[in-house]
């Protein structure tokens, strides 16, 4: 029999209300096929089905008068995640569910992440400085990542232990968080075809897209809607462009749907 793993959200602030988190376990409740335990770090658990376990957001532990930043997520690296202790596989609440997610359990590896690049088209004036070009090459988005908690506390350990340094020398977390992981030898990336872009892989490109509506890549598994447009664009019947048109996307709604 398998064993139970981890499904991990978070959510604070205003930007995703708890619809977000309810049909993420919806998604998952459709998806998963091993026991699993749902958990949603959050600041406000008004409104989250009965089936997802609430707890405080952990605490990044940054040194007195350092502010709080937008790099809370390093937070799931604490040896002491809410008492929580095995495999886990962390999702963002702007992404849907499409496929068996089996494979983000059964491949082998320490640490799994999205490659970053595997979600957006070619960058080739990037080449103009081959240094930058490879370290962007090789940063994780980690809007789904798996990992044993507890296991990769190093990461949240550099940041705390100079969190200046690294919101200087580093954009965003997940940068932070990749060079960690390499410097480590734990950096690994899921299949491409696993988690695509609702943008850059679901909808036609250029004029296409006015012959024919958007749909996943068959094998695709989770769809994330990294930069533009946002999933509560699309979901609206908003986020065309003159160059993109996006058509009907009923299987997003059924996708993102909050009955299991």
């Amino acid at each position: 029999m398998n064993q139970p793993v981890n499904i991990l959200c978070m959510k604070w602030g205003r930007m995703y209300g708890p619809e977000y988190v309810n049909h993420l376990y919806a998604g998952v409740q459709r998806h998963l096929k091993r026991p699993f335990r749902f958990v949603c770090f959050t600041d406000d658990t008004t409104g989250l089905r009965p089936e997802v376990e609430a707890m405080p957001l952990p605490e990044l532990g940054l040194p007195p008068g350092h502010p709080d930043t937008r790099w809370r997520k390093l937070a799931l690296f604490r040896r002491d995640l809410g008492g929580l202790s095995g495999t886990s596989l962390f999702l963002d609440l702007d992404l849907v569910i499409v496929g068996d997610m089996s494979p983000f359990f059964e491949l082998p590896g320490k640490f799994l992440i999205i490659r970053d690049d595997d979600l957006f088209r070619a960058k080739p004036l990037r080449k103009i400085n081959p240094e930058r070009d490879r370290f962007l090459h090789s940063v994780g988005n980690s809007s789904v990542f798996r990992y044993e908690i507890g296991e990769h506390a190093y990461i949240l350990d550099a940041f705390t232990a100079d969190p200046s340094a690294a919101t200087s020398n580093y954009e965003i977390s997940q940068q932070f968080q990749s060079a960690q992981l390499q410097a480590h030898g734990h950096l690994a990336y899921w299949p491409s075809h696993l988690c695509v872009s609702f943008k850059n892989h679901c909808v036609p490109r250029h004029l296409k897209s006015y012959l024919a509506d958007p749909q996943p890549p068959a094998d695709a598994r989770i769809v994330v809607f990294a930069g533009t447009p946002k999933m509560s664009d699309v979901l609206e019947g908003g986020g065309h462009r003159w160059y993109r048109r996006i058509g009907n996307v009923d299987w997003l709604r059924q996708a993102w749907s909050s009955v299991p």
